[in-house]
């Protein structure tokens, strides 16, 4: 009997250890799953705080500035300096047009989009996100779904039609480092499709993307800047950030939420002298934000300054209006004098003559 249990404690021992090894294995693997997943996660983070370091994006606009306009332009790139953002129309090797990059930067879920309400406004919240599926869909993009991803051709991507941009900027006075500056908040493509009957080309503003989720991007591509000579490039976001763009004022932030199309009621010309208008008064600012630019750099507008020295200086300016005045008084009155007496007098002039020849 003791030796039957002797060789059952054998056997379960033998299995216990047999056993053993493969409980050690699944919990192994169990362990380095865990580990192989967090090491993406941390890889992943890694590489998105490496692209952050790489292409780091600018601070946003400051929240308590004392003085901030923003502005709505309608960017034609038919005009030349907004061409290099219109060609090449379809990709060539690695160059590609600001619309091709923005869907395909949205196609693949880098950026995330918001939709363009009818009245115009711009809200870059979650419930106003919009997905390139549907956009697809409303302006009937041709696509392929495959395994739950979108396959789009470049043909079919509509760049050719995308022919404008409507682009919000916001110019502001920051008073903690006193400077001055033109910054770029958001950009919506405008695709221009013609109807069947050849008439005008109707405007569809497709979607808003905020410039902040597109800058990182826009250092990685280039721009043309000049069509005499085709290696004067800089990146997309240098073109947006030294503000290289042109377009006409088509809206200003206000309480009303209208346009300027609707202030000026369709009147042509009033539209344009309010755009002048704008314009003049974001630049009179600029010039004027440190004061009377002719008068900034003069020591003698320093001087001026103080009371004692421009009451100084108004004393000395008539003291020498006074000496000059004297002076010429009487330097008058001695060419009167001589020229009274030569005419008055012959016979003295005739006597000097005869002296002088007494003398020879």
């Amino acid at each position: 009997m003791k030796r039957v249990l002797f060789l059952l404690m054998i056997v379960l021992g033998v299995g216990t250890v047999m056993a053993q090894p493969k409980a050690r294995r699944v919990q192994q693997q169990q362990q380095q799953a865990e580990q192989q997943k967090k090491s993406t996660n941390t890889t992943s983070s890694a590489v998105t705080k490496r692209a952050q370091i790489s292409f780091p994006t600018a601070l946003e606009v400051p929240e308590d500035v004392v003085w901030r306009r923003d502005i709505y332009r309608e960017i034609d790139l038919e005009d030349d300096p907004n061409a290099g953002l219109y060609y090449p129309v379809e990709p060539q090797g690695r160059q590609i047009n600001l619309f091709t990059y923005i869907f395909k930067l949205a196609q693949n879920g880098y950026i995330p989009i918001y939709e363009y309400p009818t009245d115009g406004s711009d809200v870059f919240e979650d419930a106003s996100r919009v997905t390139m599926k549907t956009i697809l869909d409303n302006y009937h993009i041709y696509y392929e779904e495959q395994n739950g991803k979108l396959k789009i051709d470049n043909s079919d991507i509509p760049s050719s039609e995308v022919r404008k941009y409507y682009l919000k900027e916001s110019a502001y006075y920051d008073q903690a480092n006193s400077s001055f500056h033109i910054k770029v908040l958001a950009l919506c493509p405008v695709m221009l499709r013609e109807d069947d009957f050849g008439g005008e080309a109707t405007q569809y503003p497709l979607f808003w993307v905020k410039y902040s989720d597109l800058e990182p991007y826009l250092n990685r591509q280039t721009v043309m800047t000049s069509s005499l000579n085709n290696a004067a490039t800089m990146s997309m976001d240098d073109y947006f950030t030294m503000n290289k763009y042109r377009g006409k004022i088509y809206k200003t932030t206000n309480m009303l939420g209208r346009t300027l199309a609707q202030v000026c009621e369709g009147d042509t010309a009033k539209l344009t002298a309010e755009q002048k208008r704008i314009e003049g008064e974001l630049e009179a600012f600029r010039k004027n934000i440190f004061g009377d630019p002719a008068k900034r750099d003069s020591l003698d507008s320093i001087a001026n300054a103080n009371p004692q020295n421009l009451k100084a200086a108004k004393k000395a300016k008539a003291k020498q209006s006074r000496q000059n005045s004297t002076r010429r008084t009487k330097v008058s009155g001695v060419k009167t004098k001589g020229n009274s007496g030569s005419a008055s007098s012959p016979a003295n002039s005739a006597a000097r003559v005869s002296v002088r020849r007494e003398r020879h």
